[in-house]
C-alpha cells in the first residue's frame, strides 16, 4: 500500500528512468581514511540514467558477472559506480571501527503467483545493498547536524544503550566469550566477527537474540543546544531518517524541515507538535512490526 497518493509515489517521487525529478541532494566529500570533511544540502534536479537491480550490479562489483547492459550502456556509469562502492566500503569500515554493530539476521522474502504465497526465500545482504545502506546512513547523519547547525528542532532516531545488557552479557559467556560489564559496542561488535567466523550456521541466531536483547529504536525530539541520544547499532551519534520520504512519515517530517531551513523559514512545526510526532511514530512502527512478526510467522 503506497504511503502517499499515487500520483506522488509511483510518479513524481519515483526516480524514473531519464526524467527530470525534483529532489533534496545531499552531497558529502569522502576522504581516503572513510571520513565525510565537508558536506552539503541543497534542491535540485536529477536524472536517473540507468535503471539497475541490486543483484546484478552486486555480481558485476564483485566480479562474478559482467555489468549489466545498461552500466556499460552510460558512459562513465561504471566508473561512478565503482567510486561509489569504494566510499561506501570506506564509510562502513569507519563506522565499524567505532563500534557499528555486524549484525545478520535472516529476512523471509516471499515468492508469489498471482495471489497465491509459493515459497519464502532467505533475502540476502550483498555488495550494491550495502552501497545504497552506507551513503544512506552517511546521508541521515549529515541530515541530522545540517538541521542542528542551522538551530531547527528535529526528529532523531536513536538507538540507546542497551538496558538489558547484563543478559547480553550472560549470552555471550555460554559461547564461552567476555563481554564488559557496561555496554561497549566495540566490544560487541568484535564478539560478532568472531561468532561469524566460528558458527557461520548459527549466527542469524545469535544476531536475532541480541537484537531483541538491544531493544527497539524510537524517534525522540531534538531541541537546539541539547545533548542527545546516539545510535548504539550503527555507531553515530547524530542520526535521523531521511532518505525515504515516500515510504515513511519521520523522513517526510525532516524533509519539510530540511526545506524550511533552506528557505530561511522558521520551522513548520512546533515543539510540542514534533514530541507528539515523535512519540506517535515510535508507536505506529511498533504496532507494524507487531503485525509483520505475525505475518511471518503465519507464512
Amino acid at each position: 500500500f503506497t504511503m502517499l497518493p499515487e500520483r506522488l509515489s509511483t510518479d513524481l517521487t519515483s526516480l524514473a528512468e531519464q526524467q527530470e525529478r525534483l529532489a533534496i541532494i545531499v552531497e558529502m566529500m569522502v576522504g581516503p581514511d572513510g571520513a565525510v570533511t565537508t558536506s552539503d544540502i541543497y534542491r535540485g534536479l536529477v536524472v536517473n540514467r540507468a535503471k539497475l537491480a541490486y543483484n546484478g550490479v552486486s555480481a558485476w562489483l564483485q566480479g562474478t558477472a559482467s555489468a549489466p547492459g545498461r552500466v556499460d550502456a552510460v558512459p562513465g556509469l561504471p566508473q561512478a559506480l565503482r567510486l561509489q562502492d569504494e566510499a561506501a566500503q570506506r564509510l562502513r569500515q569507519v563506522r565499524h571501527l567505532h563500534g557499528a554493530l555486524s549484525l545478520a539476521t535472516i529476512e523471509a522474502q516471499p515468492v508469489f503467483e498471482g495471489e497465491l504465497l509459493r515459497d519464502l526465500r532467505p533475502d540476502e545482504k550483498n555488495r550494491a545493498k550495502e552501497l545504497i545502506e552506507d551513503l544512506m546512513i552517511a546521508a541521515n547523519d549529515v541530515t541530522a547536524r545540517f538541521l542542528a547547525a542551522r538551530g531547527m528542532p528535529a526528529l532523531r532516531r536513536v538507538l540507546r544503550n542497551p538496558q538489558r545488557w547484563g543478559r547480553i552479557v550472560s549470552l555471550a559467556a555460554t559461547l564461552r566469550e567476555w563481554l564488559p560489564a557496561l555496554p561497549d559496542a566495540r566490544a560487541l561488535n568484535q564478539l560478532l566477527i568472531r561468532r561469524r567466523q566460528a558458527d557461520p550456521a548459527g549466527f542469524p541466531d545469535l544476531c536475532l537474540s541480541i537484537v531483541k536483547l538491544l531493544g527497539r529504536g524510537e524517534y525522540v525530539l531534538e531541541l537546539p543546544g541539547r545533548p542527545v541520544q546516539g545510535h548504539f547499532g550503527l555507531a553515530v551519534q547524530d542520526y535521523t531518517h531521511a532518505t525515504a520520504p515516500n515510504r515513511r512519515f519521520p523522513d517526510l517530517i525532516t524533509q519539510r524541515l530540511l526545506k524550511s531551513a533552506l528557505a530561511g523559514r522558521t520551522t513548520p512545526y512546533s515543539p510540542v507538535q514534533l514530541g507528539a510526532l515523535a512519540a506517535h511514530c515510535t508507536l505506529q512502527e511498533d504496532n507494524a512490526a507487531k503485525v509483520e512478526r505475525q505475518l511471518r510467522k503465519s507464512a
